[in-house]
Parts: C-alpha cells; sequence; structure tokens
C-alpha cells in the first residue's frame, strides 16, 4: 500500500513537476508577439508561474508548510496556465 506524501513534499514534487514542464528558462517566450495575436499573455502567465516557484521554495527554505489548500491551489494554476500556453500554440511538456 503506497503512503502518501507530507504536505511539503507533496509540493516540491509540484514544483519539480512544475519546472520541468513549463519553460521557465526560454527568453522567447517570454517576449511579446507582434501583432497581438495571443490570445491571454503567454508572458504574464509563465511570470504567474515563475513568481509562484520562487515563493513556494523560499516559503519551504524558512520552513513554512503549506497547506492542502496551497497545494490545490498551485496544481490548478499550474493546469490553467498551461491550457492558456496551449491556445497560444506553446508546446510544454505535459503537466498533469
Amino acid at each position: 500500500m503506497k503512503h502518501k506524501p507530507d504536505r511539503i513534499s507533496a509540493m516540491k514534487q509540484l514544483i519539480a513537476q512544475a519546472k520541468q514542464a513549463f519553460p521557465l528558462d526560454s527568453p522567447d517566450i517570454f517576449r511579446c508577439g507582434s501583432g497581438n495575436s495571443c490570445v491571454g499573455c503567454p508572458k504574464k502567465l509563465l511570470d504567474l508561474i515563475d513568481s509562484e516557484l520562487s515563493y513556494w521554495e523560499a516559503a519551504i527554505a524558512q520552513g513554512v508548510i503549506p497547506s492542502l489548500g496551497d497545494i490545490s491551489h498551485f496544481g490548478k494554476l499550474c493546469k490553467n496556465v498551461s491550457r492558456g500556453l496551449a491556445r497560444n500554440n506553446i508546446q510544454l511538456n505535459s503537466f498533469h
């Protein structure tokens, strides 16, 4: 029988999955395109993910334990950003 991870481990796993899925190290995606063909702003969506990642990495390093709501909120944010990027034809590693 599998044991569920504790809240810190669960958030760390979610952070690792988000880092793998989102192209945060690709400078081309952080530029606004010409022609205003974006559906939602990919730059702002990735900035949002990047700031949440940075916040939770720092918070966990300082000993903050995320609540189940925090974990759920971050997972839902990642899923919604993933859908927004897909609408702009930005290919991601899958985020589940």
